[in-house]
């Protein structure tokens, strides 16, 4: 097996490495603030893969010009879907909580395919088409802009959380509600506020997808199942951790795909997980109980 061909394997398991994490970094945040697990995160992806595909087909806009709008847009129904819906659930019984969020990916899914049928849509051109030449192998243009795109909102996320009022109160309610509550930080509030930054993560990750990757009403499913793998590797409620797990699923699942078969690439991932899970329960960067 060439370098080249290692090279460019390493190169492409970095860059949707770095699209895992982005898409986990929201599933995380829910979950760090309020501890529950949100199945219908994917489909959050999905309507930011849509909202970017309309505005390119109806208005001829890019969807680099239009990521902006699509955030907002995503931000805002997160919250609206947390104020409607889950704010119900919120001191329900855990079981509940997994039904709502599981039942509200099965809505969410059906009018997709209501609206926009199942059929396969694709933003044929975008600002960011074409290829990256680096050296003596070449890498996608748009998965590039989608790997950037990733490491400037993570860091950015990551910087909100550290270094503002909204996110210390988001982090004082990660850590422990009551007292955050006896502190004057409004828990519903953050609530809302973490389901409408972890809607606004997905439809970031949405947008970006949508200049390479088909768009259709299950497309959620392709990222939620190793979001979860990332969430749980990095240690749930942990954004850098997303990001480090994010980077070391895309390497190991593009580079066991090459060198051991690309039927037993999930496998591969699925093992080291309950590996490292064995080792570290709470994850790469998760807090011990």
């Amino acid at each position: 097996m060439s370098q080249e061909i290692i090279l460019q394997s390493l190169a492409s398991g970095l860059l949707i490495g770095l699209i895992y994490a982005l898409v986990a970094i929201g599933l995380t945040m829910v979950f760090g603030v309020m501890d529950i697990v949100n199945f219908s995160h994917g489909e959050f992806l999905m309507f930011g893969m849509y909202s970017s595909f309309w505005m390119y087909s109806l208005y001829a806009l890019d969807p680099m010009f239009t990521l902006p709008l699509t955030a907002l847009m995503l931000f805002a129904l997160g919250v609206m879907v947390y104020r409607l819906v889950i704010s119900k659930v919120v001191n329900a019984p855990m079981v509940s909580q997994l039904f709502t969020t599981f039942g509200l990916m099965l809505l969410f899914r059906g009018l997709a395919q209501f609206f926009w049928k199942p059929d396969f849509r694709t933003v044929h051109q975008s600002v960011v088409s074409g290829h990256l030449k680096l050296g003596a192998f070449q890498i996608g243009l748009p998965q590039v802009v989608a790997g950037a795109g990733a490491i400037v909102v993570t860091v950015a996320l990551y910087l909100f959380l550290t270094r503002t009022r909204a996110g210390a109160a988001l982090e004082a309610t990660a850590a422990d509600k009551e007292a955050a509550r006896l502190m004057g930080i409004d828990s519903q509030k953050m609530f809302a506020l973490a389901w409408g930054i972890g809607a606004a993560c997905a439809g970031v990750a949405g947008a970006l997808l949508s200049t390479f990757f088909p768009i259709f009403p299950e497309v959620g499913a392709n990222f939620i199942l190793i979001a979860f793998v990332v969430v749980n590797l990095g240690g749930f409620g942990s954004v850098m951790g997303a990001l480090i797990a994010g980077i070391v699923v895309g390497l190991v699942e593009v580079m066991g795909g090459l060198l051991v078969g690309p039927q037993y690439k999930m496998a591969i991932v699925l093992t080291l997980f309950l590996l490292v899970l064995f080792v570290r329960p709470q994850g790469l960067m998760g807090r011990a109980s």
